[in-house]
């Protein structure tokens, strides 16, 4: 056979193969809710009118209805949009819609291991287990709070000391964020000039950004081809291994000075716990499960929180007359003699509805961390086979003009009663809702008003830079990226005691 005619003969075989697929594609997409077309092989990856989800959304439901399918690669997610229709999956089926698909990307780094595990009785055993320590060493009691607190001085000495110079605030907010986490799984905190710890913080901060980036979408829905390629998600892959190394080390010299009588932190009584389960027939407390356990709490617990911190300061230095208002009711409520606490969040509704307002308005990459339904579910007309991925977008939520009286504005009366008083929506899911629900949701409510509240207390901040003119969010995603410097001025307040 000569070249011609075996090449003829080879795109005549990846033609039927394109083809198949097509067809076998066409036949899901019958039974599923209907949606934009899919692109041959790569779904509606690369259709920039389609992802993110959080800016087509509003179009694609138009056209659509709040629920429709999109494709990636070769694998159907049905979208779930509006405050009516995410309630009514996660709360009102919470169990339909309770699972979680395997995310190649985790995969490749946990190993199964760790309380995110695919395994839904070992991810029940280790999350339960997780949140019971942590509330065991303080999260939403007072003793936490004073680790907060602690951290949010340091950040004020830190701030002082630059005189009114402009800073990049992402880095130094990281570290004291991840300083409370570590009080709680380490036993210990570092100090801001510790290298090695930066070092640490730069991996888990690099992790979380690729693992939200685009290119982590095309690694999921591609594994088995990304897996072989040279790019960014082999240096992450690595380093992260570097920090799996880190955490091992930890373990070991915790093996060496536990005290079953006294433990001091995550890991003490993860091992006191594996010792008195190591003669169950399901291993559950391994040395890695324990080591991925605390890699999810550190990354978690670190770079959300004071990203969202972030986020919060550049919204106040666009909108000082909010922040010029929350600083007159610390003021009043708290004063300049002594440091914010968490009982004064009750005679500050103000500043709460700003923290909620803020949240609200913040928009988040959501396409790498579907749900998956745990079994065939019909739902409001629509016929969802089991083991489909599944997206409820909160952006859909916090925007959905049912709920919100301007929702496309920062408007902190959303979270206040007609007497000024902070009012709970249940349209408010920053944490999610329902069976996934952040396990670090009371943790963060701490961080984001004790750190805001303390940093309010002494400086009033600007932005040092005058940036081009663009939307409030693309800004924050270019800053988040690193894309640009966000540069704030940090400039000491005068209050009288």
């Amino acid at each position: 056979m000569d070249a011609g005619s075996a090449g003829v003969l080879v795109t005549l075989l990846l033609l039927s193969i394109l083809w198949f697929l097509v067809w076998k594609s066409d036949k899901k997409r019958s039974r599923l809710p209907p949606g934009p077309a899919p692109w041959p092989i790569l779904g509606n990856l690369w259709q920039k009118d389609v992802l993110p989800l959080y800016r087509s959304y509003k179009k694609l439901s138009s056209t659509y209805g709040p629920i429709f399918t999109v494709w990636l690669g070769l694998k159907p997610v049905v979208v779930l949009c509006g405050y009516e229709v995410v309630k009514d999956a996660l709360l009102g089926h919470s169990e339909e819609f309770g699972g979680r698909p395997a995310i190649p990307l985790l995969a490749q780094i946990s190993k199964d291991y760790g309380f995110i595990s695919n395994n839904e009785k070992k991810w029940r055993e280790l999350r339960r287990f997780t949140l019971s320590t942590l509330r065991d060493f303080g999260m939403g009691k007072s003793s936490m709070s004073q680790r907060v607190q602690q951290e949010a001085q340091h950040l004020v000495e830190l701030l002082a000391k630059l005189e009114g110079k402009a800073f990049e605030p992402m880095i130094m907010f990281r570290h004291a964020v991840a300083n409370v986490i570590c009080s709680v799984v380490f036993g210990s905190r570092y100090s801001y000039s510790d290298m090695a710890f930066l070092e640490l913080l730069n991996v888990i901060g690099n992790y979380i950004s690729f693992f939200l980036s685009p290119i982590a979408m095309v690694y999921n829905t591609f594994p088995n081809i990304m897996h072989h390629l040279p790019g960014p998600h082999r240096k992450v892959l690595a380093e992260c291994e570097k920090l799996k190394d880190h955490i091992r080390e930890r373990v070991e010299l915790h093996k060496l000075t536990l005290d079953p009588s006294c433990p001091r932190d995550y890991i003490d009584c993860f091992l006191m716990k594996a010792e008195k389960e190591k003669s169950s027939l399901e291993v559950m407390y391994s040395n890695e499960d324990l080591v991925m356990s605390v890699f999810n709490l550190f990354g978690a617990g670190t770079v959300t929180t004071s990203n969202t911190l972030v986020f919060f300061l550049l919204v106040l230095a666009k909108y000082p007359h909010i922040q010029a208002k929350v600083q007159e009711e610390i003021d009043a409520a708290v004063g300049a003699s002594r440091a914010p606490s968490v009982e004064d969040k009750l005679r500050m509704p103000y500043t709460n509805a700003v923290i909620h307002e803020l949240q609200r308005f913040h928009k988040t990459h959501i396409e790498n961390f579907p749900r998956m339904t745990t079994q065939d579910v019909v739902f409001r007309g629509h016929t969802i086979p089991k083991d489909t991925a599944v997206i409820p977008v909160f952006s859909s939520v916090h925007m959905d003009p049912t709920q919100w009286k301007n929702p496309e504005e920062v408007d902190p009366g959303h979270f206040l009663d007609e007497k000024g008083e902070f009012r709970k929506r249940e349209a408010f899911m920053a944490f999610s809702a329902g069976k996934r629900m952040c396990p670090g949701e009371a943790l963060a409510r701490i961080e984001l008003f004790l750190f805001l509240a303390t940093l309010l207390q002494s400086f009033t901040f600007q932005l040092a830079i005058e940036y081009e003119e663009m939307d409030l969010f693309s800004l924050w995603l270019e800053i988040e990226r690193r894309a640009i410097s966000g540069k704030f001025l940090a400039i000491r307040r005068s209050v009288s005691p």
